[in-house]
């Protein structure tokens, strides 16, 4: 068994090896320092920052929803929500450039009305980021509410407290570990989309390259430049993981 476990730990470590091993050391902070990585870098954390915002303003109470609600149909929603979580990415897109782009009814109206356009536009890379990391957050609360003792909202709600004092000030208190760590995944998820962000905003420079399509483009240019890309965005996903590991994931 441990021996077969070894292999399963190698098809992990070897790849992750590999980047580690091809890196130019040497100069890796002169190819982060570059005007294009800069700016991929810093689209990558404003884009990723907003996503996981707006994943919380929209997720908490989504979770709350299916973890509370009983209705017919309640199966298919939850499916709906989750989809997003196994959907290939680049279908993702494809989805969001049929509801929003400027041909589409939606995204018509928008542009005609408000003169939004999400596509090819910052907001439009938040936007995809939001619908790939949104059920990371809305799976994790989810669980979390699933898991809580109802007998403290109970108490809440006999001392007279309303609905949304009792989630604001008992609810959401206790299921705070998990809320972190459901928004620390999806800011991990968000800064690593490519597919849907790709297809949906594009590949513009300085307006929609994040650090994975930096690193998709270096690799046909650069190939030093893109394991200098890839390394940020590796250890920044293994800090994630291994900070949740130890301290949230344990709590909730």
């Amino acid at each position: 068994m441990a021996a077969v476990a070894a292999m399963g730990l190698a098809l992990f470590v070897l790849p992750l090896a590999g980047i580690v091993q091809r890196a130019d050391w040497a100069h890796l902070v002169d190819h982060l320092r570059t005007p294009e990585a800069l700016e991929a870098i810093r689209l990558t954390l404003v884009a990723s920052l907003s996503a996981t915002a707006l994943s919380l303003v929209l997720g908490i109470p989504l979770a709350w929803v299916l973890a509370r609600s009983r209705f017919r149909g309640l199966a298919l929603v939850r499916g709906l929500v989750l989809l997003p979580m196994v959907l290939p990415p680049v279908v993702g897109g494809v989805a969001l450039l049929s509801a929003f782009s400027l041909r589409s009814p939606l995204g018509g109206w928008l542009h005609d009305t408000f003169g939004v356009q999400l596509t090819f536009n910052p907001a439009g890379v938040v936007l995809a980021e939001t619908f790939v990391a949104m059920p990371f957050l809305v799976i994790t609360v989810e669980a979390a509410l699933r898991n809580l003792d109802p007998r403290y909202e109970e108490v809440a709600a006999g001392l007279g407290a309303s609905r949304f004092t009792v989630f604001r000030r008992v609810t959401l208190p206790l299921v705070g570990p998990s809320v972190l760590a459901g928004a620390v995944l999806a800011w991990a998820r968000a800064m690593g989309e490519f597919g849907a962000t790709i297809t949906f905003a594009g590949n513009i420079a300085g307006r929609t390259r994040t650090l994975p399509l930096a690193v998709y483009l270096q690799l046909e240019t650069d190939q030093d430049a893109a394991i200098a890309l890839s390394l940020v965005l590796l250890g920044i996903s293994l800090a994630v993981l291994v900070a949740l590991r130890g301290r949230w994931l344990e709590r909730s």
